[in-house]
């Protein structure tokens, strides 16, 4: 039975794994997706708690107003 090879669930395997560099659209690709999952993780976070949020939110307003510029 031959060997498969490692799944890798972003497929930046495909070129890393061969010794060739990485291009930037691919890096910018991943990067984009991990920022939107990110925001979504963010997103669903202040949804399930959001007594935390409300005192985040009003941490950041105080600073924002004792901030001189």
């Amino acid at each position: 039975m031959p060997e498969l090879p490692a799944r890798d669930p972003d497929g930046a395997n495909g070129a890393a794994g061969r010794g060739s560099p990485e291009s930037d659209a691919d890096r910018r690709r991943r990067r984009a997706r991990f920022l939107r999952e990110l925001a979504e993780a963010r997103e669903l976070r202040d949804r399930v708690q959001p007594r935390r949020t409300k005192a985040a939110r009003l941490r950041h307003a105080l600073r924002m107003r004792t901030f001189r510029w």
